[in-house]
């Protein structure tokens, strides 16, 4: 092991131990840092509180009067809790946050200065939009973008610094930001939703979106890292040969929790609770060195806050703990990626999840209702579910250890497919008196017993339904969840709207009943969405097959999956919700694309710099070694040499092999990057970078990886793998 990687693990160990978290009730600690509904009722009138809760439950302006008694109790609750700064905390579209803090602290002479935060601060800045992307939304010269208070999620202390949620939008009014078309979707699905939900229970005024996410994550050593170049630039190994053991004795999965690394979730999972971030489970996952949380469910919006505020505390707090945390979907070859499963729900403001049945007909039949409509929408736009989670990260984690294909299908059970076999088979039209008791007592009653025993998870498919939810497996660990969630809702509450719609003509022009009316619809559903459903194994090669038979896309790249969210559908879905308008779509086109191009030019200019200045002159010195030993052997054996030189020689020739396999393929892939880098659209530059450039990265790493396994291990410059996954 080479100095640099020895003392850093001895360091490791020579530490002193990591205080321990305060042992403290949870439930003492959740929110104390949050200016939530307690707070509020405490410190605001009821006027101001009112308005408040009605900007949140119906989306009604806040009038500036109150504003400003609203910014005031803001202020001095922060203040008491040693707040000096307040920021505008916003999701631009770079997939992180971003925030610009501003003092408390004015001056009024030169003698004197106070505390001031009001109204005007609270609802509305003008951070420097100049350098965030914009997709052509904006001119350079323009830097005019503006952040706005999102009241739907509560402010937080972070440290010394108050943080309100905003949107951030141009000048002009489009959307810069994540957070802008969730919120958008989030209303839409809410007025589709309680349309329908009124058909079952007209006590209904409010549906909320719900989301809980699983982050999973890798935790290395924060010294470790520090001496690979290609995980500090590019988040992953872009070479380095799997260890003699890597995942395959399954002994790391839900194992012991390594002690340095529960010193950490304990820290992490305290800072967690006094931001209000509502976390319940940890445990090792399948990998060497990878982790998961996970929350309970939360209102969407909120709930897509609280996970990117996660991320940068988990860094800050990893810090502390000398980790690093790797959140790419794939930072180690040969083993699993790590994923942000999406579990997405529907709930009425009367407490009733729409996705689980209930203990009357009835309400199984709201039940199916959701449940059938949610798969149909997911039948239509297959495709921009897929562009929702492409990313140049997430391309090389789907399809393989556990991570679903890029083919997107449904998997609901064998029992719940025998369910809707049968309910397939409806007859059209009015319904006799003994289908309706077949159907109300044999296959919709039933339900309940069928789903305490439904058939098992199927780890393989991006869209599961998993009891009482929809699981969206295929999002990637780096992700917002914004997007995805973002395209979820948009395109359940279009079919919604669509739902009610059928059902509503067939009462009124046809004069079916509710029930019949419903149960018609659903029945064509079923059969217009069944190519979708799909229970077996999504990596086989027959899956695949059976796929393209059916009609379902294969969108394997970014490049080829993000087309979908500029089609022509993809438009009037967004513009018929108020989601996003054209530019606004285009914008995050070629934003995306951007990106895609960026990440794999990097990942080139890292994997060549790599190749170049660490692997080759370090086979070559090794090499220069065993000349030196075969001139030796040559001086000692005389003419025999040969007979014991061999082996040495073979190595010789295989070192000089693959060191022009490298030289030739990095020349190679340089000359196809400065090709694309002169094509004129970001669309031609991203499929030149796709299949042009990223080719070679995995041509170059072979001969890298082999020279690994021939050059002593104390002259090889980089942290190996078994370095990186096994020391805790």
């Amino acid at each position: 092991m080479s100095k640099i990687r020895f003392d850093s693990v001895r360091e490791t160990f020579r530490r002193e131990p990591m205080p321990v978290a305060s042992r403290g009730k949870r439930s003492e600690l959740f929110g104390v840092n949050v200016f939530n509904e307690m707070v509020m009722r405490e410190s605001l009138s009821k006027e101001a509180y009112n308005s408040v809760m009605a900007a949140i439950e119906v989306g009604s302006r806040i009038d500036r009067k109150l504003a400003d008694e609203i910014a005031s109790a803001m202020k001095n609750w922060a203040l008491s809790k040693g707040a000096t700064h307040y920021t505008h905390w916003f999701q631009p579209l770079t997939g992180a946050t971003a925030e610009k803090h501003d003092a408390f602290f004015e001056p009024i002479s030169n003698a004197h200065a106070v505390e001031k935060f009001g109204g005007a601060q609270l609802v509305q800045q003008e951070p420097d939009a100049s350098s965030f992307p914009h997709g052509g939304i904006r001119n350079t010269f323009e830097a005019r973008g503006y952040t706005a208070w999102d009241p739907t999620s509560p402010a937080f202390i972070y440290g010394t610094t108050l943080c309100i949620p905003t949107v951030f939008v141009s000048y002009t009014g489009e959307a810069l930001d994540n957070k802008t078309p969730l919120l958008r979707a989030l209303q839409a699905v809410d007025q589709a939703a309680t349309e329908v939900a009124k058909y079952f229970d007209k006590t209904v005024t409010k549906v909320i979106a719900t989301l809980g996410w699983e982050q999973e994550y890798f935790l290395v050593d924060k010294a470790l890292t520090s001496s690979r170049p290609d995980l500090v630039l590019a988040g992953r190994t872009l070479l380095g040969h799997s260890p003699a053991k890597g995942q395959q004795l399954d002994d790391h999965y839900f194992g012991s929790i390594p002690d340095r690394v529960l010193s950490y979730m304990r820290d992490l999972e305290q800072e967690c609770m006094l931001l209000g971030i509502p976390v319940k489970t940890r445990h090792n996952e399948v990998a060497p060195n990878q982790f998961e949380l996970a929350p309970i469910f939360e209102e969407a919006n909120l709930a897509v806050d609280h996970n990117s505020l996660l991320m940068d505390v988990m860094d800050k707090i990893a810090a502390k703990h000398n980790f690093k945390v790797l959140f790419h979907e794939k930072p180690f070859a040969g083993i699993n990626g790590s994923g942000k499963h999406n579990n997405w729900s529907l709930s009425t403001n009367t407490g009733v999840n729409l996705l689980s049945p209930g203990s009357t007909p009835m309400k199984n039949l709201q039940f199916l209702t959701f449940f059938i409509n949610t798969i149909k929408a997911v039948h239509d736009h297959e495709e921009l579910i897929r562009s929702a989670i492409a990313s140049a990260t997430n391309d090389h984690r789907l399809g393989a250890n556990e991570a679903p294909p890029a083919i997107i299908s449904v998997f609901i059970g064998s029992q719940l497919t025998k369910v809707l076999d049968e309910l397939e088979d409806v007859s059209k039209g009015k319904l006799s008196p003994k289908e309706k008791t077949d159907l109300k007592l044999n296959v919709v009653g039933k339900i309940p017993e069928i789903l305490l025993d439904n058939t098992d998870r199927n780890r393989t498919s991006p869209f599961a339904f998993t009891g009482n939810k929809f699981e969206l497996r295929a999002v990637g660990s780096k992700a917002n969840c914004a997007k995805p969630m973002t395209v979820l809702n948009s395109i359940v509450a279009n079919q919604l709207i669509e739902f009610k719609k059928e059902v509503d003509h067939l009462i009124d022009k046809k004069g079916l009943k509710k029930d019949e009316a419903i149960f018609n619809v659903l029945r064509e559903y079923i059969k217009a969405s069944k190519k979708i459903r799909f229970e077996g194994d999504g990596y086989s090669d027959e899956w695949e097959k059976e796929a393209a038979k059916r009609g379902l896309s294969n969108n394997k790249t970014t490049p080829e999956a993000l087309k979908a969210s500029v089609s022509e559908k993809t438009m009037k879905l967004y513009e018929s919700l108020g989601v996003m308008n054209a530019r606004e779509v285009h914008a995050r086109y070629e934003i995306e694309l951007e990106e895609y191009v960026m990440k794999v030019q990097i990942e080139g200019r890292v994997l060549g710099d790599i190749a170049r200045n660490h692997v080759i002159p370090t086979a070559i010195g090794y090499q220069n070694t065993l000349i030196e030993n075969v001139r030796g052997l040559k001086e000692v054996f005389g003419s025999e040499f040969k007979d014991h030189a061999a082996e040495q020689m073979e190595l010789i020739k295989s070192i000089s092999g693959h060191i022009a396999g490298i030289n030739s393929l990095v020349n190679k892939m340089t000359d196809e990057r400065r090709a694309a880098n002169k094509l004129g659209t970001a669309q031609e530059k991203a499929a030149a970078y796709c299949n042009k450039v990223l080719p070679y990265f995995e041509e170059i790493r072979y001969h890298c990886d082999k020279l690994e396994l021939m050059v002593d291990d104390a002259q090889w410059p980089l942290t190996k793998y078994r370095e990186l996954l096994f020391t805790r």
